[in-house]
């Protein structure tokens, strides 16, 4: 196994250095291999039920001027003067949950390095873990399609610099720290697809206030999506409470002990290389996406997964259980200390939106 020091990190024009890249870590014990096999069942029935069919899901076009009637260019041009009336802060955070949406060929990569018999072997394998992170790809790809082709239409954002974000950020990839471990990958991704719903159900009251009544149509369907996702991960990390709660809270606090990591914190645009942080700012002061949300979020899955509540852990796993437990307030008060620290307006310029300079 390579050393950390002969992990080497990519440098430009391909991708700027971000991170040390650390060498694979493979956590699971081999004795928990077999969970995830004796739950196919189980995932059929409780999981995959989840899933819409395709012939009754939204799609993009149904949210989007139809190129071939006949009042196009009419739809689009009513697309547009609804676009003028939106600040260039709320398209800095548009754009960037698109990019984060459309780096989704990253997110399935992410899902199929989980070991103990939940990735998709062959890449058609008709396990329930496969199909479901097949059809959970195909689900959520139809977000970045959906926001990628609104904002070309409004004519207000450069594509140019957008796509080549995201060709940047999906080359860069992303280390979630889970180590291959499934009981880690699906705590994580219970948390982000949560953040998710809440950052694009803030985007939808964005819309709304600023008068693009379809656009809030946009973001709040796309948030139901994330929605009805992250109760299928929430439902996967349940049961593994139910079945191992030892290991499993064991694997809550090392996941918040290296603090969940946002998918596309590797973003760059090839001239910014703070462009994440940028991005981050201005959703913060928003209110699209929040330290206190990340906080309410922890605490949500607290209470929904009942950690507090478990009994006959091990002298670990009563120290992982006290930890979590008491992680919420801990984020309030040093986002509280932040906040009373703010100096002076800060701005930076995104080339997103043309070099023009948006206020953090």
């Amino acid at each position: 196994m390579a050393s950390a020091a002969q992990v080497r990190t990519p440098k430009k024009p391909f991708a700027p250095p971000r991170e040390v890249r650390r060498p694979v870590t493979h956590s699971l014990p081999p004795q928990k291999k077999e969970i995830f096999e004796s739950l196919n069942a189980w995932a059929e029935d409780n999981i995959l039920v989840l899933l819409k069919p395709v012939e009754k899901s939204w799609q993009p076009q149904d949210y989007l001027p139809n190129a071939s009637s006949e009042g196009f260019y009419d739809e689009v041009m009513e697309l547009q003067e609804r676009a003028r009336e939106i600040p260039d802060d709320y398209f800095v955070c548009f754009v960037g949950d698109m990019i984060t949406e459309e780096a989704l060929p990253t997110y399935q990569t992410m899902l199929n390095t989980l070991d103990g018999g939940v990735r998709d072997e062959t890449g058609a394998s008709p396990t329930s873990w496969a199909v479901w992170t097949r059809a959970w790809t195909a689900e959520e790809n139809r977000h970045g399609d959906l926001m990628n082709k609104y904002l070309f239409l409004t004519g207000r954002v450069d594509m140019r610099q957008i796509e080549k974000t995201i060709q940047y950020l999906i080359g860069s990839g992303m280390d979630p720290k889970t180590e291959t471990n499934p009981y880690m990958g699906f705590i994580y991704t219970s948390f982000q697809e949560r953040a998710t719903f809440i950052s694009h159900g803030n985007t939808a009251r964005h819309a709304k206030r600023y008068g693009d009544v379809k656009l809030a149509q946009i973001c709040g369907t796309i948030a139901a999506d994330e929605k009805r996702h992250e109760s299928a991960y929430v439902r996967i990390v349940e049961k593994l409470f139910e079945i191992d709660p030892d290991y499993t809270v064991r694997a809550f606090a090392d996941m918040m002990r290296k603090k969940v990591a946002m998918p596309a914190h590797l973003m760059y645009d090839g001239q910014d290389d703070d462009l994440f942080a940028h991005f981050s700012a201005v959703a913060q002061r928003l209110g699209v996406y929040t330290a206190r949300d990340y906080a309410d979020i922890l605490e949500f899955l607290v209470r929904r997964w009942n950690v507090g509540e478990l009994t006959g852990l091990s002298g670990e796993g009563r120290r992982a259980q006290e930890f979590v437990c008491s992680l919420g307030p801990r984020f309030r008060k040093l986002e509280e200390r932040a906040q009373a620290k703010v100096k002076d307006a800060q701005f930076a310029a995104f080339s997103w939106i043309y070099g023009r300079q948006v206020q953090l």
